[in-house]
């Protein structure tokens, strides 16, 4: 059972297609799930699968495997699971006529998972538990060597099959010039010779002939394999462009899935050739249906999986307002000449994203959603620009309770028809889409739209149905989340701390007392951006957002050298500073105001006492007319930031001159209470 428990944590990382072809419908997934440690009892490996003399063994694997899962399905207590158990042990009764097929069913999937573990690599999650890309995957370059070396060795068969066929015509016509010779001839021994050479070549021949496909069989299983890894690759790199949106690592150069791509195209095409050519030699062997159809939806599946959006369109689009995507066709320099190939593009509901198929209804008008895949041999990159798209208008579907249109997510649509190289027939490509988009149709929409976005990105799961994001996550989730954003954002190489954390926390949950660990509370979409804060009126996103914009625009070398505290609440603010001189500062954003920037300070009392006092935030108006630099030097009152740093030093490098006439009084000779301070005792 060792295979079946490397293997079940896997799973929810391979693609459909690729579950689909590893356990058929004739041999479903249940089953290797149910009976996992018998069936990796049996010595599949030692049945020759042409030799019908081991049927009846193999009829009795057959009669144990129905019967031990009869069994299995009359102990299970989940009534849905034991009659669906019941049903595949009936259906088992396919490989009753031909009991060798379920041998090779079994051996197959048997083989191809533990290629798949050979490769574990390739299907390792795509991010590890805390939102970090993991170290680079293999390129499939090895694979692919293999699959060359195998296609070598299956052209290497043909030709000796071809050598053995020649010799045995030519003793054949020896053979019948010299029949009818009686055994005291003395030509008779060379006749025997020459009977005895044909024979052997015979044999030879036969082996060679079933060598051939074997080696075939062996072609198209790995050929699966390395395409399923392939497809796996493409998939995380678009999940790796869309987390890229909070500000995650991102590789964007496909080059290496491009050159994957069409060395597994050329693979596919040599195999069908060598495969029509054992049509031509040896007839419709038994086999050759099964891997003509293998290899003819591993092309289709290529095809459709090489169309990727290389460049996204907006993830908040406002009608009326141009946009551009890029869409890039791995395969593009192996498509047949002639024609200009079309693109085109659709704007679709969620609803009709998870429907897969180009929908019929209309929900959307899009201008300039046309495009042609242009070559370009210099970069070898064969791409469709859509340069001055715009929506037009939008029909939104009808909103539940107290849904916003900012929460409805669309999605851009690509198909176009195509033909490759060698292959007779065009190929439709209907289910490349883009990132999800929401469409607004004012300015003021655009930073609750952004919410929907980033809480889509941040939460939602690999391979999911478009576009289906929890409700609820940990908050230490949205600890990671918003701590990447902040960097991107402001691009920054310094992050959120765990006290700015705890901060955030008690803000998000209203629990400005509790000093507990919050990272396992679960936070909702509602208390991130459909809920105003506590006595505000603004939502927690709007608030950080404003806060990301300011540190972006006016405050970045603050903060990347550490110079801002930030997010502190009161009560920590006053556990640091009650101690500490008078004088002592420290610069915080402010939570009664979107985009504000405080300074905190310990100044005197009026009973000769100290007291910590907040002067009045900043905003981006203000740190544009003069910068927080200058107005920390003009403050006469505060002269060491947190914890004892004479501010003339650290703050030195911000100054930059006189105080402009024109600025508005901010320096604090106001008592408390008259105008830009605002007190608390100690």
């Amino acid at each position: 059972m060792a295979l079946w428990a490397q293997m079940t944590p896997k799973l929810q990382y391979l693609p459909t297609e690729t579950l689909n072809e590893l356990y058929p419908d004739t041999f479903p997934l249940d089953v290797r799930h149910y009976l996992a440690g018998w069936i990796e009892e049996q010595r599949w490996e030692n049945f020759d699968v042409d030799n019908m003399e081991q049927e009846p063994q193999a009829r009795r694997l057959l009669d144990q495997m129905v019967h031990l899962l009869q069994e299995v399905a009359q102990h299970n207590p989940n009534v849905v699971e034991r009659v669906k158990l019941q049903h595949i042990s009936r259906n088992l009764s396919v490989f009753q006529q031909q009991p060798m097929q379920l041998v090779r069913t079994v051996r197959d999937i048997l083989r191809k998972e533990s290629h798949l573990l050979a490769q574990v690599v390739c299907i390792k999650p795509f991010f590890s538990t805390n939102g970090t890309p993991q170290p680079a995957r293999e390129d499939g370059k090895t694979d692919v060597d293999k699959l060359v070396l195998k296609v070598l060795e299956i052209q290497s068969c043909r030709q000796t099959l071809h050598q053995l066929q020649e010799d045995l015509n030519w003793e054949k016509q020896e053979m019948e010039s010299i029949q009818g010779q009686n055994e005291l001839d003395p030509q008779h021994s060379d006749q025997v010779t020459r009977q005895n050479r044909i024979q052997q070549l015979e044999y030879n021949y036969s082996v060679c002939a079933k060598k051939r496909m074997q080696l075939l069989q062996e072609a198209v299983c790995a050929l699966e394999l390395c395409q399923s890894c392939l497809i796996l690759r493409i998939k995380s790199w678009r999940w790796e462009q869309y987390r890229a949106t909070i500000g995650l690592h991102f590789d964007d150069n496909l080059g290496p899935l491009q050159t994957w791509c069409e060395q597994l195209l050329g693979v596919n095409s040599n195999l069908r050739q060598e495969l029509m050519l054992v049509k031509r030699d040896h007839g419709g062997v038994e086999q050759f249906h099964t891997l003509q159809e293998s290899l003819a939806h591993l092309l289709q599946t290529l095809i459709q999986n090489s169309l990727v959006v290389d460049k996204q369109p907006p993830q908040v689009i406002k009608t009326q307002s141009k946009f551009s995507t890029t869409v890039r066709y791995l395969l593009g320099e192996k498509m047949a000449p002639g024609k200009p190939v079309l693109l085109k593009a659709q704007i679709i509901t969620e609803a009709q994203a998870r429907q897969g198929v180009v929908p019929n209804e209309n929900v959307g008008e899009l201008i300039n959603s046309t495009a042609i895949l242009e070559h370009n041999t210099a970069s070898k990159n064969t791409c469709a620009t859509f340069r001055n798209m715009s929506i037009r208008k939008i029909k939104r579907a009808d909103r539940k309770g107290s849904e916003s249109v900012t929460e409805e997510k669309f999605a851009l649509l690509f198909t176009t028809e195509l033909t490759i190289t060698g292959c007779e027939s065009p190929y439709s490509i209907q289910v490349t889409i883009s990132l999800p988009v929401v469409v607004i149709v004012h300015g003021s929409q655009e930073i609750n739209a952004m919410a929907t976005i980033i809480w889509d990105c941040a939460f939602s799961e690999p391979n999911r149905i478009p576009f289906i994001v929890p409700e609820r996550v940990p908050w230490k989730q949205m600890c990671e989340a918003l701590s990447s954003k902040f960097m991107s954002e402001v691009q920054t190489q310094q992050g959120l701390d765990r006290y700015n954390f705890h901060f955030l926390a008690q803000k998000t949950f209203d629990q400005p007392d509790i000093s507990e660990d919050f990272s396992n509370m679960p936070v909702s979409w509602a208390q991130f951006n459909k809920e105003v804060l506590p006595g505000r009126n603004f939502t927690f996103w709007q608030w950080f957002e404003g806060v990301m914009d300011l540190t972006k625009k006016c405050l970045r070398d603050y903060w990347s050298e550490k110079l801002i505290f930030g997010f502190i609440g009161k009560q920590h603010l006053h556990v640091i500073l009650q101690n500490k001189p008078n004088g002592t500062f420290l610069l915080r954003f402010s939570d009664s105001e979107i985009g504000g920037i405080t300074i905190a300070y310990v100044g005197p009392s009026d009973n000769g006492g100290r007291k910590i006092q907040n002067i009045q935030p900043f905003t981006k108006k203000d740190l544009d007319s003069a910068g927080l630099g200058d107005r920390i030097r003009d403050i006469n009152c505060i002269t060491h930031v947190y914890p004892d740093l004479p501010k003339n030093e650290v703050f030195k490098k911000f100054f930059t001159g006189v105080l402009p006439q024109s600025t508005p009084p901010y320096m604090p000779e106001q008592m408390p209470g008259q105008g830009p301070l605002y007190t608390s005792p100690m």
